[in-house]
Parts: C-alpha cells; sequence; structure tokens
C-alpha cells in the first residue's frame, strides 16, 4: 500500500442500522499502533489510544508534537501511515461504523479549517455558512428550507451573533470567524468536537459566548478532544489529559487541579537566555523626543467591504516608540494594521503619511522597510515553495518569488530559520509543518530583513510557551536596536515588555491613546491570566 492509504478498518457494516445512526449515542474512537509520517517525515509513532464517548480531553504539547495530525486522523481526515499492525476504529456499543458515517459525526475546529475559506475564497453569509453545518457540506448547494432557516436563526440568537447575519465570512474579523465556526459545528449535533487551539483570536466576550456554548453542549453529553498550548485556554468542563512529544504519548490521565497547576508552572514563559543590551531609541519604551514620524494619520476613515470599521483617526507613531493595539473582536485592529501596511487605504478626504513616502511612491518601497505578520498572512502562504524561499520573500514584501532568491538571500533565511529552531525544516514546505512552526517561519520572515517597523498581528498565535518567550525576546532585541513595534493581541502578557504605550479601538474609533505604566500593566496581565 501507498502512503497515506487507508488503515485497516474491522467489524464495519456497510450501512449501520437506524438504532446505530442515532446521535448521542456514544461515539467511541479507537486507536492501535498508529503511524503517521509526512514528506519522509515521521509524525506519529506507534499511538495506541481510545477516546471514550461523552468523555472531554485535553490534548498539550510543544509546536511539533503532532497534536493537529493526531485530531486530523481522530476526524478522517487523514490516514494513518500502512504499517500492516495500525487499527483505526470509531464503534458506537461495539458496533462499527462505516468511515463516511463516522465522519459526519465529528467536527473539526482549528485555524486550517478558517484558512480554507480565505484559500479558497470561498465567502458565504454567516447564514448561510450556518446552514452548511446541517446539510454537513462546505458549500450551500440549494437554499435552505424554512424549517433550517429557523435553526439557522436560533443558533445565531444562542451565539450572540445576530448582527453578522448577512455578513460576508470573509469581511469578519479572524474571532468573529472562529465563533461562526463553532455556531456551524454546532448545528450539525457532532458526537465529537475537535477543538484546534480554539480559543485563539478570542476576546474576552467571545470566549465567554463560547464556553456558554459549550457547557450547555457538555451538559447534553458532548464529547470533545481540545488542543492547546496554555491551560487556560482548555474549555470548562475538560477532565482527561493527553501529552504528546516527538509525536508519542507521554502521559494519560485525570485533568484535576493539581495537574492544571503543574502545567500552569510548566507553561509559564522564563527566559531562555537574556538578550544582550543594545543602546538605541526606544530602550525601555521610551521613544526619542526629536524622532521623525514613521505613520501619521490625519481624520481616516477606514472601509472594508463597505463596511465602516473605523472613523476619524488622528495618530502619530515616531520612531521608537512601541504600541500595543487592544480592542474587542470586529474593533478594526487587524485592519488598523493592514492600513498601516498599505493593504488599505483611508477613505478619501482622510490622510495617511508615512516618512520617506511621499505622494506617487509605489507602496511596495513602504513594505519593503516593514516587517508584517498576521493570520491572514498566513493563510494565505500555501503556495509551493519551501521554507527557505518563504523567508527570503520578505524582503521583497511578497507572496513567493517573482525571480530565484540570491545566496545571500538564501544564507539570510537560513540563518533566521535557525534562530527560530527550523534549521533543519529550510527545504520543507508550509503544509509539511505544524502551524505553531509555520507562524516562526513567518515571523523570521518579518525579522530577517532588518525592518525599520514591525507591525504584529497576534503574532504568538499557536507557539507553545517556549517559543513565546523567545519570539518575545528577540523583539526586545530588535527595539533595544531601534525597530518600531505595533502589536495588536487580546493576551497582554504577548507584549514584549518594550510596549508601553496603548491605542484602544472601540465603537468604530481610537478611543484612548496613553501610556500603560508598569503597574497597570502587570494588573492588567495578572487579571487576564485569572
Amino acid at each position: 500500500m501507498a502512503e497515506g492509504s487507508r488503515p485497516t478498518v474491522i467489524n464495519m457494516p456497510p450501512s449501520p442500522p437506524p438504532a446505530v445512526r442515532r446521535r448521542g449515542c456514544g461515539l467511541a474512537i479507537e486507536l492501535r499502533h498508529v503511524d503517521l509520517r509526512r514528506a519522509g517525515r515521521q509524525v506519529l509513532c506507534d499511538l495506541s489510544l481510545r477516546f471514550e464517548g461523552g468523555h472531554r480531553y485535553a490534548l498539550l504539547g510543544e509546536n511539533g508534537s503532532g497534536k493537529t495530525q493526531l485530531l486530523k486522523i481522530l476526524a478522517l481526515h487523514v490516514w494513518p501511515t500502512p504499517t500492516g499492525r495500525e487499527l483505526l476504529r470509531h464503534e458506537i456499543d461495539g458496533v462499527g461504523l462505516d468511515p463516511r458515517e463516522a465522519k459526519r459525526r465529528i467536527a473539526y475546529l482549528g485555524a486550517e479549517l478558517q484558512d480554507k475559506y480565505a484559500r479558497y475564497g470561498w465567502n458565504p453569509s454567516v447564514q448561510d455558512l450556518l446552514a452548511t453545518g446541517l446539510r454537513g457540506s462546505d458549500l450551500l448547494l440549494e437554499l435552505p428550507s424554512v424549517a433550517e432557516q429557523r435553526l439557522v436563526a436560533q443558533m445565531l440568537r444562542v451565539c450572540g451573533i445576530e448582527g453578522l447575519r448577512t455578513r460576508k465570512f470573509l469581511s469578519l474579523s479572524y474571532g468573529q470567524k472562529r465563533l461562526a465556526l463553532l455556531a456551524r459545528a454546532l448545528m450539525g449535533k457532532p458526537d465529537w468536537l475537535l477543538l484546534d487551539e480554539f480559543y485563539n483570536g478570542l476576546d474576552r466576550d467571545c470566549r465567554l459566548r463560547a464556553e456558554k456554548l459549550l457547557e450547555t453542549a457538555r451538559k447534553r453529553g458532548q464529547a470533545w478532544v481540545a488542543a492547546a498550548h496554555r491551560v487556560a485556554d482548555l474549555p470548562p468542563g475538560t477532565s482527561e489529559l493527553l501529552q504528546l512529544h516527538a509525536g508519542r504519548l507521554t502521559f494519560r490521565g485525570k485533568l484535576g487541579r493539581r495537574h492544571r497547576l503543574a502545567l500552569a508552572r510548566e507553561a509559564a514563559e522564563r527566559p531562555i537566555r537574556r538578550p544582550p543590551r543594545i543602546a538605541g531609541p526606544g530602550v525601555d519604551g521610551v521613544p526619542d523626543p526629536d524622532a521623525p514620524v514613521l505613520v501619521r494619520l490625519r481624520n481616516a476613515d477606514l472601509f472594508v467591504n463597505y463596511h465602516c470599521v473605523l472613523r476619524g483617526l488622528n495618530w502619530d507613531l515616531r520612531r521608537g516608540e512601541h504600541w500595543a493595539i487592544l480592542g474587542a473582536n470586529g474593533s478594526g485592529k487587524t485592519s488598523f494594521l493592514k492600513l498601516l501596511y498599505g493593504d488599505l487605504a483611508p477613505a478619501h478626504g482622510g490622510v495617511i503619511e508615512r516618512l520617506d513616502c511621499p505622494a506617487g511612491t509605489a507602496i511596495e518601497v513602504w513594505k519593503r522597510r516593514i516587517g508584517y505578520v498576521s493570520p491572514e498572512l498566513q493563510s494565505d502562504y500555501a503556495s509551493d515553495v519551501r521554507l527557505k524561499q518563504l523567508v527570503a520573500s520578505g524582503a521583497h514584501a511578497s507572496i513567493g518569488l517573482v525571480e530565484p532568491s540570491s545566496a545571500k538571500e538564501l544564507a539570510t533565511a537560513r540563518r533566521w530559520l535557525g534562530v527560530f529552531g527550523l534549521g533543519g525544516a529550510a527545504n520543507r514546505r508550509p503544509r509539511e509543518i505544524s502551524y505553531g512552526q509555520l507562524r516562526r517561519a513567518l515571523i523570521a520572515r518579518a525579522l530577517a530583513h532588518a525592518p525599520s517597523l514591525l507591525l504584529l498581528d497576534e503574532p504568538l498565535t499557536g507557539l507553545d510557551s517556549r517559543q513565546r518567550a523567545a519570539v518575545k525576546q528577540r523583539l526586545e532585541q530588535l527595539a533595544r536596536a531601534g525597530s518600531t513595534i505595533v502589536a495588536a493581541v487580546h493576551h497582554l502578557e504577548d507584549l514584549p515588555d518594550c510596549v508601553r504605550r496603548v491605542l484602544r479601538l472601540g465603537s468604530r474609533r481610537a478611543v484612548v491613546a496613553h501610556t500603560m505604566p508598569r503597574r497597570a500593566e502587570h494588573r492588567m496581565k495578572s487579571e487576564r491570566s485569572k
């Protein structure tokens, strides 16, 4: 059998009887001696696990440990590598299910699913998106019935997203998309929810809504497997723990309070090594008072897909200042960074001025001076390039490369991949690495060409605690060397220490701009971590 063929599946009748097809009967999933190889690399090694119906599991592990691939195997999106002894079985009351029936009972939610809509240009309205959850399809091929429309309207109310009913999916914020996809999954009443870093990109209000939905589902017997890097990002009610390391199961047991505390301590972001102090503007977040203005906004209104996102922006960014962009999901943080980067422009009458870029300057000239990281960039970068080429493309502010990189550019790319622990992956492709590893490669892409300004949209999403600490230390080094940082985050602990200024977005305006004192910052971080 070729790699990627289906594993041995036993005791699976071609058409399960009606009693077996009922929802909520306790679908169990069993794996025995499961291996997975991708692009010649061992991703999962000899896993033997049984997931009981109605149970709720936490799946923890560092970047590249195999969490996402295990979830995909459970969801029947990926088949184990055939070895002659592997078993993948979905059953109810000892009766095996046909894979097609089992797949309909499982809902996978993660960044890759979210990115799929952008990659293929799927852009349904939110109400049509939820209707596809009833049909078990990616796209709505026929109009929903009146009964289906009622169910969709009910779910929109329950999720608190009625106001997004007619909005196009791709126009939503990252967190709004995530909540809409959860609503879509619940429409199908799945036996299993497979949640891959689900809380990434959610503000406090959206998290509470998601937790309320999951708690209601739990009371009905909903089973799930939740992969995460932070213990705080596990849904309440998660009671069993699985830990992976390098594709192997290292722990299985109950997730009690003692384990939660131990895991929280283990995930604390301790410095790997103290970065050297470099003199220059921006040290300790105090800008040079004579520093030039990098970006100036005056009376700027911002629209995205004819939807007003921000109004009346008046703001200066000076070299050496480091800003946190805060706000709820949908407040315009991502759009604001795109405005600074040059992917969006203010409406007629608004002004944006960029240092050394007089009117008529090609926007690529500005972009080549910027390091940019965002979830959208990660979804866009599905091109068939090697990681060394991905990193080299940062100097050209391009997705992919028009012409081959120079030897110097490739050497620089390899060096920066090594900085983030990806030196051995320089010749691999984005689809052959984990989500967190791809995020580190994109951070390397942003930093490799010594940018004067870094625009970071949730830069640490998908990174384990060690990598979060390493990236923040590297950002501190760049800030001390003179780079300016503007970062949009939901987790305040994801901000490097040099960030002292805050621009808070809400109600379509930049409602607060002030310096964040160290004591207040510490209190906000502590409150957020509770």
